[in-house]
């Protein structure tokens, strides 16, 4: 069967048409462009941006024109003194620039109304793909022509600043920036996602992950170095998942790896959600994390200034791999008073946190009490 020809660029004729007869008129007549004809050439412009066609060469052609159809101009060739020849020529070159301009505002109508269906179409596609509402096999056709192949594995990293980003901000420019010098067109995604950054890339690519993470970071403090925000960023990092639902899958973990690093007070600019998965197995049987918070906790609101207290002492002792001078550190007490503390806890709730055997119970239920809010959240 045979292959259909290729589609030819439109003649430079389609965009002159009309164009010569002006120049007749204007010549014979000293008179400027009517709004019609401004119109025709703003028209002229729109159609030929919208078959590629160069806006320079358009130029040119319309001044190479003006030039070559000079000699059969009725004004050139009725002018009987020198006078008369430079008042035609300057009416036909201010009809030139008039022409030019029209042509050239048009065509860059075009293009900008161009790049806006493109970043429509392109942001329709970042929330389909984010968050699963298209059908899988027209979501992969659509990834193709940004450089996704969806069947593979992706990760997707999610950073948050001390302020919500778009597209246009200082921040996302210097990460897509930074990304675009050091690894050129990767099939990696960047975007911007409610006040977030987000890359989403191959899974075999983690010298991307990484790289953006750490200008992730770097655009965060140059901000709090101009003084544009308070505090510093985080960056998640989902899990590895194959096809479009993988990617809704990794995107998911790391705003659930944020999430909880808000909740918990996680240390660490950096996240991982595979090193996280602990925690959605504690949280999943909600009632069940609330008995064991309300049993082995629930005494302590018995002490004076009630839970809080004594709760974040054993957050502390905890983090600090139950070291009493590190948690001592931690809390500014002294050893003496953090032993009393603990010794509180025992009395109260009959565990020992000095004790393997009752240590994980209790680290257990401190988990649990940062993951329910409590006690500033009933149980």
């Amino acid at each position: 069967m045979t292959s259909p020809p290729p589609e030819e660029s439109p003649a430079p004729d389609d965009h002159l048409a009309g164009f010569p007869e002006i120049l007749a008129e204007v010549s014979a007549t000293g008179r400027r462009l009517t709004r019609d004809e401004l119109d025709s050439r703003r028209l002229a412009g729109e159609r030929a941006a919208e078959h590629a066609y160069g806006l320079r060469r358009l130029v040119a052609e319309h001044l190479d024109a003006a030039r070559t159809g000079w000699s059969a101009l009725p004004g050139a060739t009725a002018a009987h003194s020198t006078r008369e020849l430079r008042r035609v020529v300057d009416c036909v070159l201010a009809a030139t620039q008039q022409t030019v301009d029209a042509v050239a505002e048009g065509y860059e109508r075009a293009q900008r109304l161009a790049v806006r269906k493109e970043e429509a179409a392109r942001r329709e596609f970042i929330d389909d793909l984010l968050h699963g509402r298209s059908d899988l096999g027209r979501l992969a056709h659509r990834a193709e022509r940004l450089g996704l192949r969806l069947a593979h594995e992706h990760t997707v990293a999610v950073a948050e600043g001390p302020v919500a980003y778009d597209e246009t901000d200082p921040a996302a420019r210097r990460v897509e920036s930074a990304l675009l010098a050091r690894f050129g067109d990767r099939r990696i995604l960047l975007t911007t996602k409610e006040g977030r950054l987000v890359l989403v890339a191959p899974a075999t690519q983690e010298d991307v992950v990484r790289s953006f993470a750490k200008q992730a970071h770097a655009a965060m403090d140059a901000m709090d170095t101009e003084g544009t925000a308070e505090g510093t960023g985080r960056v998640a990092i989902g899990r590895a998942h194959p096809g479009p639902g993988g990617v809704v899958r990794s995107y998911e973990e790391a705003l659930g790896a944020l999430e909880l690093a808000d909740r918990m007070d996680l240390p660490g600019p950096l996240l991982h959600a595979v090193d996280l998965l602990v925690f959605p197995v504690l949280s999943r049987d909600r009632q069940a994390m609330a008995d064991l918070v309300r049993t082995t906790l629930g005494p302590l609101e018995q002490a004076r200034g009630g839970a809080e207290p004594l709760l974040r002492t054993l957050v502390a002792w905890f983090d600090a791999g139950c070291v009493a001078a590190e948690t001592a550190r931690r809390l500014s007490l002294s050893v003496r008073a953090l032993t009393y503390r603990l010794a509180r806890v025992h009395q109260l709730t009959g565990a020992d946190p000095a004790d393997p055997m009752h240590r994980y119970t209790l680290q257990t239920a401190v988990i649990g009490a940062r993951l329910l809010d409590w006690p500033a959240r009933p149980l």
